[in-house]
């Protein structure tokens, strides 16, 4: 996986499951910019809708290796869209571009 593609995180110790921009792994861990997948599609919501003219970025987090179960390529499978699809579909942006005004 190289930088800047979109992800999956799998950690445990809580388990979480984690969707954004990958920015960096190596062995001390992993640095991603994106948020819990449960709140995925209030985020989306969020982008849509944005409440005041406010826009909203993804935070940037870091999670030592030992937490990491899996990293998973955010790819569409079959007729079941990935979820950067999904906010292309719902924004009119891809997540690449989006982000790129919080860069």
């Amino acid at each position: 996986m190289q930088p800047h593609s979109i992800v999956v995180i799998s950690l445990h110790t809580p388990k979480e499951k984690l969707w954004g921009e990958l920015l960096d792994i190596s062995n001390a861990g992993v640095t991603v910019r994106g948020i819990d997948l449960s709140s995925f599609d209030h985020f989306v919501s969020q982008v849509v809708h944005p409440e005041d003219g406010d826009r909203m970025g993804l935070p940037t987090l870091f999670f030592p290796m030992a937490r990491v179960e899996r990293i998973a390529l955010d790819e569409s499978r079959g007729s079941i869209p990935s979820l950067a699809d999904t906010f292309a579909r719902k924004t009119g942006h891809t997540v690449a571009d989006y982000l790129a005004q919080f860069a």
